[in-house]
């Protein structure tokens, strides 16, 4: 039975989160709505279709919510170029295919912004997913699910640096593993639902063989 590695994208193999957190913060500036930069910080891993309402509101979303995604997107195209991926990216997705695990980059990014990160990355012939894939975003599992269908996994762990990749995870009955690359803390990773939870790239690459796999519900295979 094979065994399916999805890995997260911004915030796990880029170093993106806070890059997203400023140009969110523009965005709602930008229609005159002040949000603290701690709570955008906070809500970075969920998709754009719903951080605006968990940050600013129902409110907000109804009356500038595709302005504010616009905004957004043009502020973070400005800093894409500054973009680089964090330590030890490319040499735990080449490790996991060495091992014979499938890798599938399971990315709520732009389709253009998920192409850059690849160039970056580097990481050879892996499936991958974009917001374009899915109707409904993390905490929602369904990128999950895409993106295990590409692979076909059959027995698959979920790798992510956010509170929204553990939740997605719970959701279809799969363990995930938590990284502190995107800032969110051990603790909360944990009480969300990742079964460990590790400082760094290189040190889980150490471990890639010692995941804990579980078996993919027979719809999502």
């Amino acid at each position: 039975m094979s065994n399916t590695v999805v890995l997260d994208v911004d915030g796990t193999l880029v170093d993106t989160n806070y890059h997203h957190t400023v140009s969110w913060l523009r965005a709602f500036r930008s229609v005159d709505v002040t949000v603290p930069g701690w709570r955008v910080h906070r809500a970075i891993g969920m998709g754009g279709d719903k951080l605006v309402a968990a940050v600013a509101g129902d409110k907000v979303e109804q009356d500038h919510g595709d302005a504010l995604r616009t905004a957004w997107e043009r502020y973070f195209d400005e800093v894409l170029d500054e973009i680089q991926p964090l330590e030890g990216a490319h040499r735990l997705i080449r490790a996991a295919t060495d091992l014979g695990l499938a890798v599938v980059l399971a990315s709520s990014g732009k389709s253009k912004h998920v192409e850059h990160y690849l160039k970056l990355l580097d990481p050879g012939d892996v499936a991958w997913t974009t917001s374009d894939d899915v109707e409904d975003s993390k905490p929602a599992p369904d990128l999950l699910e895409v993106a295990l269908r590409q692979v076909k996994g059959e027995r698959a762990v979920i790798i992510g640096d956010s509170v929204w990749d553990c939740e997605a995870a719970k959701r279809i009955g799969l363990p995930s593993i938590g990284l502190l690359t995107g800032g969110f803390g051990e603790d909360e990773l944990i009480d969300r639902g990742a079964s460990s939870v590790y400082a760094d790239l290189d040190t889980l690459r150490a471990e890639l063989s010692d995941l804990p796999f579980a078996v993919v519900d027979e719809p999502n295979a």
